[in-house]
């Protein structure tokens, strides 16, 4: 894997205007309380089904966005929250999973990638593989003509939020279908490249683990992929108010201890 270097901050995908205010409460999963900076009190919709470990902060500054529809219960979507950054400093970090299987799409057709991946003719999303092909591959990318490795290319992206100091953790809670993700990934090899995408939605972070301490058989399971040659690429974003930029690839650690880093 090709050493990132500190790239110039790269905006890759425009947001629409999001709107500030105060989180009340998030319930039900789907659904979260939040004061606009105009004090009108709203019901937003919640993307993030998951913990939000060490993101949810009732009393935090939050963003979102306002697309009213016919077809939609909400007019609200909950995009971001503010949180402390590993160095004390507020950061911001998105929170809606629909959004990192677009934002690394973005990356990749900006060509961000390309030192890892090569150059990329072609993409298709949600494409069916996997036993009895009942699984689907967040994107699926054809290699250039010409490219190095002319191997189809299998990516799977993972939102991720939850840290410890600048340390990139995922999953925060026991994911069967993260295991399910990374077996599949790895039976696609060697026919076919196999690349686990971190999307690190945060800008304070600087290395990448997988959370053993939330889901101790997903740590188990990223190593044996490891080893049998999936690529991971843990790409690092900076969230504002009107895009979300690119900063890079950061390194990956086999275990979130460096007590254990030298384990197998």
């Amino acid at each position: 894997m090709p050493v990132a270097a500190a790239p110039e901050a790269q905006p890759v995908l425009t947001l629409e205007p999001l709107q500030e205010g105060v989180l009340l409460k998030r319930y039900k999963r789907f659904l979260a309380d939040v004061q606009l900076d105009s004090g009108e009190v709203v019901t937003a919709h919640c993307a993030n089904t998951g913990p939000m470990t060490g993101v949810l902060h009732v009393g935090g500054r939050v963003r979102l966005r306002h697309a009213p529809s016919p077809t939609r219960k909400l007019a609200w979507t909950w995009e971001q929250a503010e949180v402390p950054g590993a160095d004390g400093t507020p950061v911001w970090v998105g929170i809606n999973t629909a959004l990192p299987n677009r934002l690394v799409r973005a990356t990749i057709e900006a060509g961000c990638l390309e030192p890892w991946l090569g150059p990329i003719a072609g993409i298709r999303a949600e494409v069916a593989y996997g036993a009895n092909r009942r699984s689907r591959i967040d994107l699926l990318l054809t290699p250039a003509e010409g490219a190095a490795d002319p191997r189809p290319i299998y990516v799977e992206v993972k939102n991720t939020t939850w840290t410890d100091g600048d340390l990139a953790l995922f999953p925060d809670t026991v994911t069967e279908r993260g295991q399910k993700h990374l077996e599949e990934l790895m039976g696609v090899l060697p026919d076919a490249r196999a690349v686990l995408v971190p999307c690190l939605s945060r800008a304070d972070v600087a290395r990448f683990a997988p959370g053993d301490s939330a889901d101790p058989r997903y740590g188990e399971l990223f190593r044996q992929a490891l080893d049998a040659g999936v690529e991971v690429l843990p790409c690092r974003y900076d969230f504002r108010q009107e895009a979300v930029r690119w900063l890079g690839v950061v390194p990956v650690q086999r275990h979130s201890s460096p007590a254990t880093e030298g384990a197998p």
